[in-house]
Parts: C-alpha cells; sequence; structure tokens
C-alpha cells in the first residue's frame, strides 16, 4: 500500500500531486492576533452579504454561489485547495493510489454529526456511489466518468475502484465533493432529487456551523458548533454567522459602510476595489483567480456550428478594452487559452489572444457564405446571456455587443437573475452564454468537463473525436511531461476551433469589516475569506 508521499515512486500519481506532496495534515490558521478570542469563539455574529437566496440545501446537487457558501459550513470535503491549485488534507489526512485503478482516502477519527453520530467512512463511500448512481446535477458528478465504486475498508480508509486509470480523480473528487450522512440522506431516496430542506427536526450537518433558521429572500443563520476539530482551539470563533440577502453588490458595498453587514461575499466590481481601500473601517482582501471569465457558442444553433462564425465572433471582441475599461487594468490574458498563466507547467505561451479585428470577422461570415445587406448587417443574430448579479460581466458583455456590431453580426444581450441565468446556462437556452469558472485548477479534469460529450460544463456542446481522444489519453496518464504535451496539443486544438473563448483572468478582492480579523483566504470567490476554516477563524477586534 501506498501513500500520497510515496506514489511518484510507482508511477500512480496525478499531474498536479508534486505540489501536495507536503500536504499530509490542516494547515493551522495564521497566529492570533490582538483581541482574538484565545478562549475558542465569542458571543459575536458574522453577518455576510450575498445577493441571491439558496436553491438547493443538498451540497451534492451544484446551483448558486450562495448554496456553495451556506452548504460549505455544513458539509466537509476530503481536501482543500491552496493558491496554485495544489490539493491539502481536510477530512481526510492522507490520498493518493494503491494501484492504476485504485485510489484510496485516509479520514479523520474525531469528526461526528450535529446528531451525535460519529462521520466514518460508511458516509464517505456512500456519498460517493450515491452521487455516481443518481448523477445529481454539478461538478461533483461530473468528476465521476472513470469512478466504478467506494469502500469503506475500515472505519477510516475508503478505497474507490475506477473503470480505467485518471490520474486526477482522487484528488478532484476529493476537494468538489461534499461528505453526508448516509443515515439522513440515504433513508430520502435520490441524491439527485431529496431537498434536504431540514423538514421538523432541522439540518444534519458537520461543518463548523449548523444551520437553524431561514428566512427566504432574507437570511440564512448558523449557530457555531462548539467542537470542531479543523479549527484552532476546537470552536470556532463567532457564535452564529448570517448570510443577509442583497439585490445587487452595490447594495452590499452600502450595507457594508453603514455597518449593516461585516463581510461581502461577492468579488468586488474593480471600479470599487480602490475606493474601499481609502475607506476607513474596511479592509480589502485579494484573493488568488484559479478561474477565467469566458464566452461559448453554442453549436447546436447551426450558424454556431460553422467554425469561420466561431472564429468571427472571437474576433469581433475587443479583449484589451474589456480589461483595461472593465477590469481596470485588473485582469491578464491568457491568450484565449483555457490553459492560464497560474497553472505554470501548462501554460503555453505560442497560444495567442484572438486579435481583435472587425473586418476580419467580416470576412470569416462571408466565407462561411453569408452576405451582409445594405447596412453591413449579416442575416444572423445570436442571444447572449449573463447574469445580472455580476456587474463585471454586464458591463464586458455591452462591449461585446458592440465590437460584433462593427463587424455586421447582431447580438441580442439577455441578462437575468442569477438562478434563473443558471437554469437557462443547464437547459442550453442561449446562443452565447457569458460567464466565469471560479476555480479550473486540474487541467485533464477541466478539459474533460468543458469539452468532453456530456461534461458538466460543456457549454458548446462539442463532440471533436480528436479532442477527445487528447483529453483521454491524458487522463490515464501519469507522467507528467508527457500529460503536459497532450494537454498543450489538447488547448490548440480548443483555440483553434474556437471550442471556448477565454477573455482573462484575475485576481479578485473581497471586502470585510475592519473590526473583524483571522480570516484566511483561499483561491477563487467560491472560497475567499468565506471558506468554513476562514469563517470559523474569524474574531472580532477589541481595542
Amino acid at each position: 500500500m501506498t501513500t500520497h508521499k510515496t506514489r511518484v515512486a510507482i508511477g500512480a500519481i496525478a499531474a498536479a500531486a508534486a505540489l501536495a506532496l507536503t500536504a499530509c495534515a490542516p494547515q493551522a490558521p495564521e497566529p492570533a492576533a490582538s483581541g482574538d478570542a484565545s478562549s475558542g469563539g465569542s458571543s459575536d455574529t458574522l453577518t455576510i452579504a450575498t445577493t441571491t437566496d439558496v436553491v438547493n440545501y443538498n451540497p451534492l446537487i451544484g446551483n448558486s454561489r450562495s448554496d456553495y457558501w451556506v452548504t460549505n459550513l455544513m458539509y466537509p470535503h476530503l481536501l482543500s485547495i491552496g493558491d496554485d491549485g495544489s490539493k491539502s488534507a481536510e477530512l481526510a489526512v492522507d490520498w493518493g493510489y494503491v494501484d492504476d485503478t485504485t485510489g484510496f482516502y485516509e479520514i479523520r477519527d474525531d469528526m461526528t454529526w450535529s446528531d451525535g453520530e460519529p462521520l466514518t467512512a460508511e458516509d464517505v463511500a456512500y456519498t460517493m456511489n450515491a452521487v455516481k448512481q443518481d448523477a445529481p446535477a454539478g461538478t461533483f458528478y461530473g468528476q465521476m466518468a472513470n469512478f466504478e465504486s467506494a469502500e469503506a475498508v475500515s472505519d477510516t480508509r475508503v478505497e474507490i475502484t475506477l473503470t480505467q486509470p485518471d490520474s486526477s480523480i482522487v484528488e478532484e473528487i476529493g476537494f468538489w465533493g461534499n461528505v453526508v450522512p448516509q443515515h439522513v440522506f440515504e433513508p430520502a431516496g435520490s441524491v439527485a432529487e431529496f431537498a434536504n430542506d431540514g423538514g421538523e427536526d432541522g439540518w444534519v450537518s458537520a461543518g463548523p456551523y449548523r444551520l437553524t433558521n431561514v428566512q427566504v429572500g432574507q437570511s440564512y443563520t448558523l449557530e457555531r458548533v462548539e467542537n470542531y476539530p479543523l479549527v484552532e482551539g476546537g470552536t470556532p470563533g463567532p457564535e452564529s454567522v448570517i448570510y443577509r440577502v442583497f439585490p445587487d453588490v452595490n447594495t452590499e458595498i452600502l450595507a457594508l459602510q453603514s455597518g449593516e453587514v461585516d463581510v461581502i461575499a461577492n468579488s468586488l466590481p474593480p471600479a470599487q476595489v480602490e475606493q474601499l481601500r481609502n475607506t476607513e473601517g474596511i479592509e480589502v482582501a485579494e484573493v488568488t483567480g484559479l478561474g477565467y471569465a469566458h464566452m461559448t457558442y453554442n453549436m447546436q444553433n447551426p450558424d454556431l456550428a460553422k467554425t469561420e462564425v466561431r472564429r468571427a465572433l472571437a474576433h469581433a471582441a475587443d479583449y484589451e478594452a474589456i480589461r483595461n475599461v472593465v477590469l481596470q487594468g485588473q485582469a491578464v490574458s491568457t491568450g484565449s487559452s483555457p490553459l492560464m498563466p497560474v497553472l505554470s507547467k501548462y501554460y503555453d505561451d505560442s497560444i495567442t489572444e484572438y486579435e481583435y479585428d472587425p473586418e476580419l470577422s467580416r470576412q470569416l461570415m462571408e466565407d462561411a457564405g453569408y452576405t451582409a445587406d445594405a447596412s453591413g448587417m449579416f442575416p444572423v443574430s445570436f442571444r447572449l446571456i449573463y447574469s445580472l448579479q455580476d456587474p463585471v460581466t454586464s458591463q464586458w458583455a455591452q462591449l461585446v455587443k458592440d465590437g460584433a456590431a462593427e463587424a455586421g453580426i447582431a447580438i441580442e444581450l439577455q441578462g437575468t437573475e442569477r438562478n434563473t441565468y443558471l437554469a437557462m446556462t443547464n437547459e442550453g437556452d442561449y446562443d452565447i452564454y457569458a460567464g466565469n469558472f471560479a476555480i479550473m485548477d486540474d487541467p485533464v479534469t477541466n478539459f474533460a468537463l468543458s469539452y468532453l460529450p456530456g461534461g458538466a460544463i460543456n457549454y458548446t456542446y462539442v463532440d471533436d473525436p480528436a479532442l477527445n481522444d487528447l483529453i483521454l489519453q491524458a487522463s490515464a496518464t501519469f507522467d507528467e511531461e508527457e500529460k503536459i504535451a497532450i494537454m498543450r496539443e489538447a488547448a490548440q486544438l480548443v483555440h483553434e476551433e474556437v471550442y471556448d473563448n477565454v477573455m482573462y483572468t484575475q485576481n479578485l478582492f473581497v471586502a470585510h469589516s475592519s473590526d473583524w480579523a483571522g480570516f484566511i483566504s483561499k483561491p477563487s470567490e467560491l472560497l475567499s475569506i468565506v471558506n468554513p476554516i476562514s469563517i470559523a477563524s474569524a474574531y472580532k477586534v477589541t481595542e
């Protein structure tokens, strides 16, 4: 048997594992500063602003950010993540491969559910098997293409059987998947349909906080769990955490400035960063970005199935203007490649950004067989969807529309409330999808989810045999150099065929009251300073 410390020696290692070899135990919180409640917890309430209600209390079903933020405080993950995408311990203390088609996790023995039942490997195995069987919508299930089954071989050890070698799956499902209580979820039937709405007896959870009160459209209140071994001292800091719902980020900022809330969960619009940095009583924290903003073109539309049309649209967007005007210079180009610079081993600077060239776009439309009318417009129109709760995308979507008009291509903007936007995305109800991926940490997994047929986030609906083959090759490859070469070839193909149009990547900025300290930042807006360890480590500053 091997651990994640030694699996390099047997050639059964994920491409990112070299970064995780030292991740054998949870990282300790930063040393407490003056004002910390050293006795372990305080009577203070931490109030956090969000812009959406919770849609799903079932953490196995992906939906809005609020779902993720609230359920993350209730249901643990096996692994956490670092700024470079490397994985570290959370519920699991060790993980790796027994052989090319058998993975394992060793979990802590000191965790309990809020009803007093112990959290064991049986819960972990049940969760994985149920997700595979019931196929709930979301990233967790999307990671399980090569997963066959999980078995609890002891109270603290889970082994997973794969249908074929997969060098990424142990760390990816360990990070993306929450663990749920078998004794609550199994009697409810399919995990894809279980609402987990708390019922008469409330929620059974095992995070640093338990959900105790819901006022839809207003607030979500969570109370501290007194014994939480993943935080220093064993007791979370704030006695309670309240997520309050606001209509938009500007209203959130006003609430932070007035002292109505202590933290804004959403990242700040770039134009507000410097203003808030210079506002007394407010701290602005920078959060590493492991994601990117992008547009995808729905190839179920016959016009968008033509490569020339996708290329025409790609060359009709002014990316530099978007980054300078909308992002205030706080974003960088990825070279129109899904292999971002932060993934330094994989990044390929020979892939260059689509040049903004409306005349080239016109030529490409003509090559595709279209003729412009007397006004210079081609006989096509595409509907672009985006979330109104995302102020940055809302702004650059207008620039995309303007650039396309210069190229003679009409774009209709359709901004909707975020949960409606997510539902439209899941149904393929769009011509152009504009949005953000929060965490793209493992290239092989990201490509499988984004570009394989049936991939959970394959919003282009691409099915390219050559690309499929490259992704599958990379997934089964444990040699890092070979894997990198394959993924760079796959990225070139994505770029040439415009199966994805990656606009930029950026670090994010979040704001909180200077009355609070102790936050521990994790990468992406999904985690930032509202990840469970961060919130459980926060404390009210005293003079």
